[in-house]
């Protein structure tokens, strides 16, 4: 036992040690928050389009007004979203939504118009149609223009025997947001007009178009036993986290245990460990090193989120505190957690043992990571249809116990199912350690050249 323990300890003051892993350990909240800011920083940052709209022939009149129409419409409608998104955040967290200054501005130019309608060149409407017109166009489009007057789209609107169309020359050949905007404004037009010709007034129509419905959801099984809130879909959110983060925590301090595993066999200190302790106390001296530092990386993560998210939203905080304290939540993800950690270290570092390159680790490594899609690719519909049948069978299959189990949380699955899981991925995880163990033997005592026979043979006849 002593020896395991010392072989942990080295195992972890190895890694700890590192300004690589600290850097690592920060880099995952970096990465979370920069992939929920670099979109919105993006999209905020993206400019509104110029855009040129001209009716060509007297049956397209009307269109032009109908593309400005659309345009103040979908800027009403961002506003409205903007005050219930507001409202919405008020409510579930007892604060004001403060909404001026630069956040405001960063909301507004995210949410507003994406384009403005912008008066028409004079030589392109002094032009007739035809090439020569075309030409003209392209050179508004293109750097042959000064950027002050330089055009993003040109729109040449008409009629035909189906009703408004449209013709979009655009800047960029691969940017559709005119072609789409332009296409439902002409949509809701030709609606209008059908409407009108139906002999419906026209205050009428306008007014279904403005309609917006106020929707509130109700479920008995909601906090408060009626309306649904913030709070309700809050154990979902956590769910589903806490699937992603079990999978990175446990890939993560799996694959440093292979990666130790193989460069301490192709440098010899493999061979001076096993003068010394036995494979079986150098394994679960390793298994318990890294799980220590997969446990570290637990709490720095943690520590920084929980910080981050007391700083930003406190009552927000004090929400997923209650849910995870009172709800058991965080006893499963520690139970699940330890569960899955056993299966994939073990099997990782009977891999490494038979391993001296990576190029080595990839002919068993490759199939085992595609099996790992599989979790991940099914958790978003274990968190919107937990009771699916596909979901409940794939979460009592023990690689994806953990992950799904944790996923389906939220939704409250029968006790028999939580229990009877974990315990097959515990019996499962039993019977990785004495598997792996065996191979784990095998390939530290050899130097057989890494194969599926090679690893076969390995598991089935131990060291002999």
């Amino acid at each position: 036992m002593n020896r395991t323990l010392l072989i942990a300890r080295r195992e972890y003051a190895a890694y700890a040690k590192t300004v690589g892993f600290w850097l690592s350990l920060l880099a995952f909240p970096l990465f979370a928050v920069l992939g929920g800011a670099v979109p919105i920083l993006i999209k905020s940052s993206e400019p509104v389009r110029a855009v040129a709209v001209i009716e060509e022939g007297p049956q397209a009149n009307g269109l032009a007004a109908a593309i400005q129409d659309a345009l103040s419409r979908d800027a009403e409608r961002q506003q409205e979203r903007e005050r219930m998104a507001n409202e919405a955040a008020e409510k579930a967290t007892g604060m004001p939504v403060n909404s001026s200054g630069a956040a405001k501005g960063a909301f507004a130019r995210l949410a507003g118009p994406r384009l403005r309608i912008v008066g028409t060149p004079p030589e392109i409407a002094a032009a007739p149609p035809g090439e020569a017109r075309d030409e003209i166009v392209r050179r508004y489009l293109t750097d042959e223009t000064p950027k002050a007057d330089r055009l993003d789209a040109v729109v040449f609107l008409t009629r035909d025997a189906q009703g408004p169309a449209a013709r979009v020359w655009t800047a960029r050949a691969t940017d559709d947001t005119v072609e789409d905007f332009v296409r439902d404004a002409l949509r809701s037009a030709n609606r209008k007009a059908v409407f009108e010709g139906a002999g419906i007034d026209p205050v009428v129509v306008e007014n279904a178009e403005k309609f917006r419905p106020t929707i509130s959801v109700f479920s008995p099984k909601s906090v408060s036993g009626g309306e649904v809130s913030f709070r309700d879909k809050l154990p979902t959110l956590i769910g589903m986290a806490g699937g992603f983060l079990l999978w990175s925590l446990i890939i993560t301090g799996a694959s440093i245990l292979l990666n130790s595993v193989m460069e301490e066999k192709s440098n010899k200190i493999l061979e001076v460990l096993l003068s010394s302790a036995s494979p079986t106390e150098i394994l679960a001296g390793k298994v318990l090193g890294v799980a220590l530092l997969t446990i570290t990386v637990l709490l720095g993560w943690g520590g920084i989120g929980a910080v981050g998210l007391v700083a930003a939203a406190p009552e927000t905080a004090g929400m997923i505190g209650d849910i995870l304290l009172t709800g058991g939540m965080l006893g499963w993800f520690v139970a699940f957690m330890v569960g899955g950690y056993l299966m994939y270290a073990v099997l990782f570092a009977a891999v490494g043992a038979f391993c001296e390159t990576p190029r080595d680790a990839q002919t068993l490594m490759g199939p085992i990571m595609l099996v790992l899609v599989i979790p991940i690719m099914t958790m978003s519909m274990a968190m919107t249809t937990p009771d699916a049948p596909v979901v409940k069978i794939l979460s009592w299959v023990p690689f994806f116990t953990p992950f799904l189990m944790m996923a389906r949380l939220p939704s409250d699955p029968p006790m028999i199912e939580l229990l009877g899981a974990m315990a097959g991925m515990f019996a499962f995880a039993l019977f990785m350690v004495w598997l792996s163990g065996r191979a784990f033997r095998a390939g530290a005592l050899s130097d057989v050249k890494l194969s599926w026979k090679s690893f076969a043979g390995a598991i089935r006849g131990g060291g002999n």
